[in-house]
């Protein structure tokens, strides 16, 4: 039996340049928004990992298989449902971008090296 190869890793940094800049649907960072600057910015640190689940299990769906349309679908019942913010006339277009932005992104998955280290 061969082995299987190990699972990538995503890059978390570059999930949340992604979903940061493209999705946000709390409007945290945005134009106008209670806060300025990127995710980075050191006032922001305490809120960085608010989309980190729901951008992960997007990336993972999509690492899996799932197709775009599931994937959108997925955030955009995370944004409209889940957080109760209802559907706005931006909830597709921006789910559709962020999913879009991941899969074209080939450097936000890390794979292991010879050892099984990753980086």
């Amino acid at each position: 039996m061969k082995p299987s190869a190990p699972n990538p890793r995503i890059k978390l940094s570059k999930l949340r340049d992604i979903g940061w800049s493209l999705w946000d649907p709390i409007g945290l960072l945005s134009t106008g928004g209670p806060f300025t600057g990127t995710w980075t910015n050191d006032a922001n640190r305490g809120f960085a990992d608010e989309y980190d689940n729901y951008l992960i299990a997007a990336a993972s769906q999509i690492r899996r298989g799932a197709s775009s349309t599931e994937v959108v679908g997925y955030l955009v019942q995370i944004e409209s449902e889940h957080m109760g913010l209802g559907v706005s006339p931006t909830t597709q277009a921006r789910a559709e971008a962020v999913i879009a932005a991941i899969m074209a992104d080939e450097a936000i998955w890390t794979y292991p090296d010879e050892q099984g280290r990753f980086e």
